[in-house]
């Protein structure tokens, strides 16, 4: 198979030559977040098509996801058990049933077309072409006439209106007055709950966002502009909705990845009345009676300096900040924002980059200010320091979150920390949600799994292919198919180089024209990259800026084979000299394991240490223990781990193997203390995974923190 990528890959380069030739500045950054002409920003993403893995680690992960999970997961939304697609199918008008599912799998079908759209711009599949042709013909037939769409209420109207004899045509339905004149909406069927905004954990504007995020990816990686202009008629619904009703919509931004969305319609219409509801999606927080910490509204956002509230929630908040300050430059944002990531950062998240640490905590935990009452708060960020490994939370949607948050923070400041949050939660915390073979996924990602624990948590302990809250399976897969376009950004007369991976980049740059750059490397398994300039014409200057990996203590940059040196600007070696095709630049980075500890306020992790090499974060799993319990494993802090070459599910990777300790232990079972005596252990060799390749060899124990030995 991957003999077959690769061959793919050399017709997919060849078709792309010429493609790159006609890339104008005008293209530039028309990625994921296109910010080339926004105010406030320091970097763009590259277009959607600019960057193919072309091997190595993510080269044999985009062909699992490009070749098995967009397809599994289109197969799963037709069976009895997703019927994403069926709600669609009624919606629009081409079956009769009833709407299953949560309100919310509108908005993870949106996801899982991003993520097709996504794959497309890179291969340019047909069949990928029609499946999701298949599915916007639905959406936009669902869509009513005022750009409102959630199927629960649709298909609600249309049963209504069905009962009452006026017809049952999903087109005929998607006309219904009210949002379209603006006034208070949805009470066709006398019902509140029955129309838009009638209940505020519908997710409607959720469902909206994700449209939207949709639709402008979809408009980049095919150049249709069909589910696009679903997409304008759903962010015009939202700013006649915000103008009218600034009130009722403040309290329905659960989960807020309109805030997002908006913000990058308006990069690509140019039309300011997007960016002015950016602006007043902000503002209007404050309006909510009786907010909660859940979702961030009990005060005005200008009024937060620390992370709260429900992780996925509050991060997808964080992010749509983040971008009104690219556009807007309010610096009372940035100050915002810059206390809660360092909140985050250095309290509250995981050694994996991973957020949202208890199934259940509490309000007023981590906040700063005094409210009359406590409240429960679902998948929550905790008090600091509160990080627990067994109850993690840790939902993967949370972990995307903090991706996003952090990307647009790098865009904002070209400081190398946040591309180190990125790389932590792609290579950790995300991957962690998917099973190797691209099917199956995790909801929550515990750094820890034991059979002994007395009680069962709320998700699956193994991974499996329908989850009933389906947000996460969705949400990974797009960012996984995305994960070229974080490898580059193009500032001004410089190119970021953020992730390492074998790939190609093609693209333009004003004042130098066309490049493509060659990146090989076996990393994150080797620390060694090579960088290749294959195409540019005559000499010309511009700055290259290397990602220094925080963990990397010592390196080396080579150009042509001669040793240089460079200047390192917020964790990016920069290398500015006069270019020319051909040029090699070699860059090496010792990668030795490392054995880390946690502050000791982290009261789980005290007397523990965790085991990293790279950018990878190892975990101890009982398969690979021979026989051993987990518990009963003792890493001495002078271990040295080895990497050794292994495959799980014919995946490649780097395992860790050292020389620990095994103590050898009475039962705890009905014990809750006793003496401590000296306990016999016995020195054996194990083996470390990759905490992301964990349950993909049946029901497993599993931990990252394991006793220290001193």
């Amino acid at each position: 198979m991957i003999k077959n990528y690769a061959i793919v890959v050399g017709l997919l380069l060849c078709a792309n030559l010429a493609h790159a030739q006609q890339k104008g500045k005008d293209n530039a950054g028309g990625g994921l977040t296109a910010t080339s002409k926004s105010q406030y920003a320091i970097m763009t993403s590259t277009p959607l098509d600019a960057v193919t893995w072309t091997g190595g680690f993510w080269g044999e992960r985009f062909n699992v996801l490009s070749h098995t999970s967009v397809q599994s997961m289109w197969a799963t939304w037709q069976t009895d058990e997703g019927k994403g697609f069926n709600n669609f199918l009624i919606a629009s008008g081409e079956k009769q049933g009833k709407h299953h599912g949560p309100p919310f799998h509108d908005g993870d079908m949106y996801k899982w077309l991003e993520a097709v759209a996504a794959v497309y711009a890179v291969t340019k599949d047909p069949e990928l072409d029609k499946i999701m042709d298949r599915f916007i013909g639905c959406v936009v037939k669902a869509q009513r006439a005022d750009g409102y769409i959630h199927t629960p209420v649709i298909i609600a109207q249309m049963q209504a209106s069905a009962e009452q004899g006026t017809g049952s045509k999903g087109q005929e339905n998607s006309g219904n007055k009210g949002a379209a004149d603006n006034t208070v909406v949805g009470t066709a069927v006398g019902k509140k709950d029955d129309g838009a905004f009638g209940n505020r954990l519908n997710f409607e504007t959720y469902n909206l966002g994700h449209l939207i995020t949709a639709g402008i990816v979809h408009k980049r990686a095919t150049g249709k502009t069909t589910l696009y202009n679903a997409a304008i008629k759903a962010g015009d619904f939202l700013y006649n909705f915000c103008k009218n009703n600034a009130k009722e919509l403040a309290g329905n931004a659960i989960c807020p990845s309109h805030y997002m969305a908006v913000a990058e319609l308006y990069r690509e219409t140019g039309d300011p009345k997007y960016l002015e509801l950016a602006k007043q999606f902000i503002d209007i927080r404050g309006m909510v009676e009786n907010g909660t910490d859940d979702n961030q509204d009990r005060i005005p956002f200008r009024e937060q300096y620390q992370a709260i509230g429900h992780a996925v929630r509050a991060n997808y908040l964080y992010a749509g900040v983040a971008d009104l300050y690219l556009e807007d430059g309010e610096a009372q944002l940035m100050k915002n924002l810059t206390s809660i990531w360092q909140d985050i950062v250095t309290r509250k998240m995981y050694i994996n980059g991973a957020c949202g640490a208890l199934y259940d905590g509490t309000s007023p935990d981590g906040t700063d200010y005094k409210p009359d009452n406590i409240q429960k708060v679902h998948q929550s960020y905790g008090r600091a320091y509160q990080l627990p490994h067994a109850t993690a939370h840790n939902e993967t949607c949370a972990n995307i979150g903090n991706m996003l948050f952090n990307w647009r923070m790098l865009q904002a400041t070209g400081d190398g920390k946040y591309a180190d949050i990125i790389e932590n939660c792609l290579y950790n915390s995300v991957l962690s949600g998917i099973s190797l073979d691209g099917e199956k996924y995790f909801y929550t990602n515990p750094l820890r799994m034991s059979d002994e624990f007395p009680y069962k948590l709320r998700w699956p302990k193994e991974r499996t292919k329908y989850i009933s809250c389906f947000c996460c399976p969705p949400n990974t897969l797009r960012t996984l198919c995305e994960a070229q376009n974080y490898a580059y950004s193009i500032g001004k007369n410089e190119i970021y180089v953020n992730l390492y991976g074998s790939n190609t980049l093609q693209t333009n740059m004003e004042g130098v024209g066309d490049i493509i750059l060659e990146q090989t490397t076996d990393y994150p398994w080797d620390g060694t990259v090579k960088l290749t300039i294959k195409k540019l014409k005559g000499k010309k200057a511009f700055r290259l800026k290397l990602r220094l990996p925080g963990w990397c203590m010592k390196s080396l940059i080579q150009k042509n084979s001669v040793t240089v040196t460079s200047r390192l600007e917020n964790g990016y070696c920069t290398l500015e000299d006069t270019w020319k095709q051909g040029d090699i630049i070699t860059f090496t980075m010792q990668m030795p394991a490392r054995i880390v500890e946690a502050n000791p306020l982290v009261e789980e992790s005290r007397g523990q240490v965790a085991v990293m090499r790279g950018p990878i974060v190892y975990c101890a799993e009982s398969q690979d223990l021979q026989g051993e319990d987990i518990d009963h494993v003792v890493i001495p802090v002078g271990t040295r781990f080895q990497p050794v070459e292994t495959t799980i599910d014919g995946s490649r990777m780097m395992a860790l193997e050292g020389k620990v300790n095994v103590r050898d232990e009475a039962s705890w079972e009905g014990v809750l203390y006793r003496d401590i005596v000296n306990k016999e252990k016995k020195e054996k060799t194990i083996r470390l995974i990759p905490y992301y390749a964990w349950g993909n060899r049946g029901k497993s124990e599993m931990t990252v923190w394991m006793p220290a030995g001193y």
